[in-house]
């Protein structure tokens, strides 16, 4: 989906000036709910041929015009859509799923433990434990590629933020790997053979020895990953301790920085090192969440790792590495999973207020994820067998796109220049000039799109001031300076000066 350039500080500032501007109100996430049904809210059980099986990743479409579809996948290796605008079953009829489950087939005879969505949506990725990956053409559900280096189990998929045609994948073998998808189909097999890029060997490892209690191997699983936006950097983490390491895919010799949680141990159970089970980002890159195997969520700014994590999340339980979290693509909210059945939901901005409980599974909830278009809306799942898609009840907060949430300002002219302005008026309309009747009261009230619109000589220069600042500011934007001084530069730099992590942050030691 091409991506359109935001609006400059004057261009923001010139269209709230002149033509109003929308106010949102936020949605009040204690009114989430997922047992009422239709549209929109409802459950389903995750079931092929009577025979129900717990889910292991979902995934909303990421693209507005397709976000209402969800994808689905679980233990016995199938894929399943859904449409969340179609009629969802209630809680008491969850089992019949035909109206809103588009289509399911048997992507791998094997777990699925992630997907990822690209192609605008086209293709989707899907990383199972027979240690292959596989890309399906969405519509057709027809395997076009596989991907096989991997020696275990692949956990956790990531596509390029602006070219999908760049994958990274980690596995339980300890590597993480990068693919390169355009590629020529393979004479033999019929389909695609993903060009393998990359691989960095044993990423996260134990330093407190190879061998763990009885002398077993230690963990060195590879969790998650996550392709950064500044389209140079991956993050990764791995279930042998809590350290978010960051890499530049031109030389994966070595990490480039890493961050961890600063905290003194003061028990035994938090001296013992812990896991992270998912990583993953706000749509603007800055804000990466990490959930870790002490219960706590820990949320980072990527402009400054060095500081360690800006916000700390607790109340929920994550026992297992099938607990994943999830920060809204506008960073205001953290959805997590957790190990006592419930799903829990907190305001980034107020850590210290409690979370939302989202009550209603009966077993360990596990991946969850964020509708992109549509506020309000997510989706869980749970080990009880059953997906749920939670949504603002209806009537419990407004639309923003509503002509309602439109405020106008209206500046007032002086008196005399009112004055002057009602004695030039036609006779016919200086007995109204006063007070005006209950129509023209009406249009003030609620102004229509076509109503003519009166400016005063204040605002008129006012424009004129307002014309001339827009002006300087986009010759601003045009000189090589502003485009290295920009804020967006940071993490979207123009080709010329295309920078990574490593030209901002100090590397941690």
């Amino acid at each position: 989906m091409q991506s359109s350039k935001p609006p400059s500080f004057f261009q923001d500032l010139k269209t709230r000036e002149l033509n109003g501007f929308k106010v949102r109100k936020r949605p009040h996430f204690g009114d989430l709910s997922s047992d009422s049904g239709g549209p929109g809210t409802g459950v389903v059980t995750i079931e092929h041929d009577g025979i129900s099986t717990p889910p292991l990743s979902v995934s909303f479409c990421k693209s507005n015009r397709n976000s209402h579809f969800l994808a689905v996948s679980d233990e016995d290796g199938y894929v399943s859509f859904y449409d969340t605008r179609r009629k969802l079953p209630a809680l008491a009829s969850c089992g019949d799923n035909a109206e809103a489950r588009v289509c399911d087939w048997i992507a791998h005879h094997n777990a699925i433990f992630d997907v990822c969505w690209i192609k605008d949506d086209t293709q989707i990725l899907t990383a199972s434990g027979d240690q292959t990956i596989k890309i399906w053409d969405a519509e057709k559900r027809k395997c076009i590629g596989v991907m096989m280096e991997h020696t275990g189990s692949v956990k956790s998929l990531s596509s390029h933020p602006s070219n999908s045609d760049l994958v990274v994948s980690g596995s339980r073998d300890g590597s993480f790997a990068l693919w390169d998808l355009r590629s020529k189909f393979s004479s033999t097999t019929g389909c695609r053979e993903a060009c393998f890029n990359c691989c960095c060997q044993r990423a996260h490892v134990s330093h407190q020895g190879k061998r763990g209690r009885r002398g077993k191997a230690a963990n060195m699983s590879i969790t998650s990953v996550l392709y950064l936006k500044d389209e140079i950097s991956i993050a990764s983490a791995g279930a042998v301790d809590s350290i978010v390491k960051f890499w530049d895919t031109r030389n994966l010799k070595a990490s480039i920085t890493q961050t961890h949680p600063h905290f003194e141990p003061s028990t035994k159970e938090e001296r013992r090192l812990h896991g992270i089970s998912s990583l993953s980002q706000d749509m603007n890159g800055v804000f990466l969440a990490a959930s870790c195997m002490d219960n706590r969520i820990y949320l980072y700014n990527v402009l400054q790792l060095d500081k360690g994590p800006v916000r700390t999340f607790s109340g929920s339980q994550i026992e297992s590495f099938y607990v994943k979290s999830a920060i809204s693509p506008d960073a205001s909210h953290i959805l997590g999973g957790s190990s006592d059945g419930n799903a829990y939901m907190w305001q980034v901005n107020n850590p210290e207020v409690g979370p939302v409980e989202l009550k209603g599974h009966e077993g360990e909830v596990t991946a969850v994820d964020w509708c992109s278009s549509e506020t309000g809306k997510i989706a869980t799942s749970s080990d009880d067998f059953m997906v749920r898609i939670w949504n603002i009840q209806k009537g419990s907060w407004q639309n923003s796109r509503s002509p309602s949430r439109i405020r106008k300002r209206i500046t007032a002219s002086p008196t005399m220049e009112c004055e002057r302005l009602v004695e030039d008026r036609p006779p016919s309309l200086k007995k109204t000039a006063n007070s005006p009747s209950p129509s023209e009261k009406t249009s003030m009230d609620h102004p229509s799109p076509s109503h003519t619109k009166l400016f005063t000589p204040e605002s008129a220069e006012k424009r004129r001031f307002m014309g001339s600042l827009l002006k300087e500011e986009l010759d601003l934007q045009k000189t090589p300076e502003a485009e290295m001084k920009s804020p967006s530069s940071v993490l979207n730099p123009p080709p010329s000066l295309k920078r990574t992590i490593r030209d901002y942050f100090v590397v941690a030691s």
